[in-house]
């Protein structure tokens, strides 16, 4: 039996059942949901085969959630992300997307406690047009959106300044 601090192994049978072994017990997506917020390590292998499905066991969970209605993943994103399957930016996008959602996570709170609620979806749009900013000079499409003027650019030096002074001044 694993131990409760170790990486816990969670076999998938061919009749869908997902069996806890450090439990002994069959589990649903849902406890591997619930696994995943308290930070519990994991992996999800095939019974017969042993391959490592976790994955594909994640997404189904991700597909599970967005299908009860707690959407937050919005539709240009997937289409976008669908986009890049195929594409010269497919083996950078794992990277990009792990370093943006840890970014996201350390700085959650201080941002949160500092600005509200409405700062994320800003934030969001902005680290998404960087990324078709990057995603457009790999592939080499010219950019439709026209460039900002350079009021724009110090307008948003100024507020990326103001949002520094306020993190710096949370993190004292």
């Amino acid at each position: 039996m694993a131990k409760s601090s170790g990486k816990v192994t969670i076999k998938k049978y061919a009749n869908r059942r997902l069996y806890d072994t450090e439990s002994s017990a069959y589990i649903t997506l849902d406890r591997l949901a619930q696994m995943v917020r308290e930070g519990r390590e994991f992996e999800v292998v095939d019974a017969k085969t042993g391959e490592d499905i976790t994955r594909q066991v994640l997404t189904q969970i991700i597909v599970d959630e967005e299908a009860r209605g707690s959407t937050m993943l919005p539709i240009n994103f997937l289409k976008q992300l669908i986009g890049l399957y195929g594409n010269s930016m497919q083996n950078f996008v794992p990277s990009y997307l792990e370093a943006a959602m840890e970014a996201f996570q350390r700085n959650q709170s201080a941002v949160k406690d500092a600005f509200g609620g409405n700062m994320f979806a800003d934030m969001a749009k902005r680290n998404m047009a960087m990324f078709e900013g990057a995603a457009q000079a790999f592939t080499g499409k010219a950019n439709s959106a026209p460039k900002p003027s350079s009021s724009e650019v110090d307008e948003l030096k100024a507020e990326l300044a103001a949002l520094q002074a306020k993190v710096d001044k949370l993190s004292r």
